[in-house]
């Protein structure tokens, strides 16, 4: 029964010493994932075009928003000026209320138009990062390397900043 207590002892003794150890080689980096796309020309390109295309849309978007005005000062002047029979009056401010829910439709549309193209085009750019990021993380042995953008990091050593070896794998 001794011997038994003693194997058991000594297994559990082996197992703290060995996960001591192993957690000992563990080694820990961090970069500011904003700060670095930030930095990369083809974030600043994308960018560029994602605020050109909204640009074009909002362009596109005041138009309607003018034609639709317009409509409803001439709707309201030929009602005050007594050009419109009720009926008709009826007829065109329900038409003009349909153009104001397409208004509508249209600025979901122009939101989701200009997420889609910003994920298009930045998409390929978080892939190189995430790629810069691993290869530095084999090279250098690192078995985690955090997010600080994310807010989570609370506390790290400015040796532990892997920024740098990421910035010169990416060539920036």
């Amino acid at each position: 029964m001794k011997i038994n207590i003693l194997k058991l002892f000594i297994l559990c003794i082996g197992l703290v010493s060995s996960y001591a150890m192993q957690a000992q080689g563990q080694k820990f980096g961090y970069l500011n994932s904003q700060a670095l796309l930030a930095e990369l020309p083809e974030v600043k390109a994308a960018e560029a075009e994602v605020q050109a295309l909204q640009t074009q849309l909002e362009k596109k978007g005041q138009q309607m928003v003018q034609d639709l005005e317009a409509k409803y000062k001439e709707l309201q002047r030929k009602e005050a000026s007594g050009e419109i029979s009720p009926k008709a009056l009826e007829e065109e401010a329900k038409m003009l209320k349909g153009k104001e829910a397409e208004l509508g439709q249209y600025e979901s549309e122009m939101q989701k138009k200009l997420i889609e193209k910003r994920q298009e085009k930045l998409q390929p750019v978080i892939d190189k990062v995430n790629q810069a990021i691993k290869a530095v993380a084999a090279e250098n042995q690192f078995t985690y390397i955090f997010d600080s953008s994310a807010g989570i990091l609370l506390y790290a050593q400015e040796s532990l900043d892997v920024t740098a070896l990421v910035k010169t794998k990416l060539g920036i």
